[in-house]
């Protein structure tokens, strides 16, 4: 469950995300039900926070965003459901948003305290109210890769709320692939940062993974192959490994670090040079110079790193939000819903949760 309060669409007042990593950690993956009730609980407190740090009222806020899809039923209900009796006890429109499109939007977000420091220099300097300027941002039309545990997608935007989908997954997400990758490799839920962390101490030529590219011409991507070829790899060298060196906690037994290390490492160049390489061919082949990368899996500390190299080599402009903005939160959701408040787009009380939700709003 997440809240927050953007001013102008643009500059965060507060981002409240309330985590049930602890909640499913034991059970490897998220249990639908404990989600959804573990979001009745917190959707209040959560949102009373995230007024009262912007140290605002409902009387204050002109417009609610809220996640209509996709997602999770029970979870998505519970948020919707709060946004229209809000909506309707207070007279506040309401528009519900594709939280998958609303991903690239956290790269036009910044804090409000960085908009006022900024504010107040220019006042000083120029001794006058100057108008505050926005942060940088992409240009339009631009590409973005969304890439999350349920989801791969690349959009050509070409304003707010006009875009179109080049490829996205047609099986396993990337994220979905680096936590079940690490299932088997027993190092529980989720698993994108402590593989990302053993990487870094591994060898990625170690382990020859093919890329999963599915084929040059296309745009869409499939982790599932790949996430196969781990499984087989631990089946054949936990073959017979027994003792002290012994994974335990792995379905398939599997000796613990340097191994851990190097196919940590090793599956996550493959999963990255895929991401990578269809990003920017999109690019190239659009003609379009500004790239945004944004999703959890954006948090990876090799995304990042390769796709900066890689766009500054064919002299793409890439822009990736700072964490805290590329996991589900609810800034970027409200910086979306203004956007497209702005374009006349309002909600109606008869809306319903749309789990299987399209990548349009």
């Amino acid at each position: 469950m997440a809240a927050a309060v953007v001013r102008d669409g643009r500059f965060i007042l507060s981002s409240v995300v309330s985590s049930q990593d602890a909640i499913h950690h034991k059970y490897g993956g998220i249990v639908p039900e404990l989600a959804s009730r573990r979001h009745l609980e917190t959707v209040i407190p959560v949102v009373e926070e995230a007024l009262n740090h912007a140290k605002v009222t409902l009387d204050d806020i002109d417009a609610i965003g809220v996640t209509q899809g996709p997602g999770l039923v029970g979870s998505i209900l519970v948020g919707l459901s709060f946004a229209k009796a809000v909506s309707y006890v207070k007279d506040i429109p309401f528009v519900g948003v594709n939280h998958i499109t609303a991903h690239p939007m956290a790269v036009f977000l910044e804090a409000e305290s960085k908009s006022q420091r900024v504010k107040e220099s220019e006042r000083k300097s120029k001794n006058e109210l100057a108008p505050c300027p926005l942060p940088l941002a992409p240009a339009f039309p631009f590409i973005a890769l969304v890439v999350s545990g349920g989801h791969t997608t690349l959009f050509k935007f070409k304003n707010f709320g006009d875009y179109e989908i080049l490829g996205q997954t047609r099986d396993d997400a990337a994220g979905e692939a680096f936590d079940k990758v690490a299932k088997l490799m027993g190092l529980g839920y989720p698993g994108g940062a402590v593989i990302d962390r053993l990487a870094r101490e591994g060898n990625a030529s170690a382990i020859d993974f093919t890329r999963p590219y599915i084929a040059k011409d296309t745009y869409d991507f499939s982790f599932s192959g790949i996430k196969t070829a781990a499984l087989h790899w631990i089946k054949g060298q936990g073959s017979g490994v027994k003792g002290q060196g012994e994974n335990k906690l792995a379905p398939c037994p599997l000796p613990l670090a340097p191994v851990l290390n190097d196919l940590a490492a090793s599956f996550q160049e493959a999963v990255v040079d895929v991401l990578v390489d269809k990003a920017i061919t999109a690019c190239m082949v659009h003609a379009i110079d500004n790239l945004v990368v944004c999703g959890g899996v954006a948090c990876n500390s090799r995304l990042r790193e390769k796709m900066r190299i890689k766009s500054k080599d064919n002299g793409i402009k890439l822009f990736i939000p700072e964490p805290s903005l590329c996991s589900d939160n609810g800034a970027m959701i409200a910086g979306f819903a203004y956007q497209l408040r702005k374009q006349g787009v309002r909600g109606s009380l008869d809306m319903n949760a749309m789990p299987s939700m399209g990548n349009g709003h």
